[in-house]
């Protein structure tokens, strides 16, 4: 005789799928993040557009990125992108990267999200797990000054080398305040 408790899990979950099939996938990939990893390492779960997005730690990032590019059950063995993003108005969390992970195999995709201050923007490397994170982490450094620790040759890669800011962070006002071609009366208002 079956278990009620386990048909009606069954019959959820199948209801589940056939309304949103990512939900299903979704759920089956944070089930087994967490058995990985364990539930409190990732916060903020959410699946925007589909897509799973949870929030852990620096001290956690390259673990879990290398454990999930060897993890024979959702084979994440390419890394779509990564970048960074900078939240001045987030104290203490000022600088963030995000990471895209792809299981080729699976059709499945995964982001993951870092935050971290400003005055201390030191991030683990992922180049020895994806050749890919070289290029991204360079970019990276140079618009938001995000330092990769064992990187092996973080230099700038589209500004110039003696430039002594970074031009993503949002320190400097959109406009100059003193432009006077952008008031109204030129605009008719």
């Amino acid at each position: 005789m079956a278990d009620p408790i386990e048909e009606s899990a069954a019959a959820q979950a199948t209801a589940v799928a056939q309304e949103d099939p990512n939900k299903l996938t979704n759920a089956k990939i944070l089930a087994r993040l967490q058995e990985l990893f364990g539930a409190e390492t990732f916060t903020d779960v959410e699946e925007p557009y589909g897509l799973l997005t949870a929030t852990t730690t620096r001290e956690r990032i390259h673990e879990i990125i290398q454990t999930l590019a060897g993890e024979q059950d959702l084979k994440m063995h390419f890394l779509t992108t990564m970048c960074g993003v900078h939240f001045p108005e987030s104290e203490g969390k000022e600088l963030s990267m995000v990471y895209h992970l792809h299981s080729l195999v699976n059709n499945v995709r995964l982001r993951l999200k870092i935050f971290f201050p400003i005055a201390d923007p030191v991030v683990p490397t992922l180049t020895d797990v994806y050749a890919t994170a070289n290029w991204m982490e360079r970019e990276a450094y140079d618009f938001y000054g995000i330092i990769f620790q064992g990187h092996p040759n973080l230099i700038r890669i589209l500004n110039v080398e003696d430039m002594d800011y970074h031009p993503m962070r949002r320190e400097y006002p959109l406009e100059d305040g003193t432009r006077e071609d952008k008031t109204d009366l030129f605009f008719g208002r």
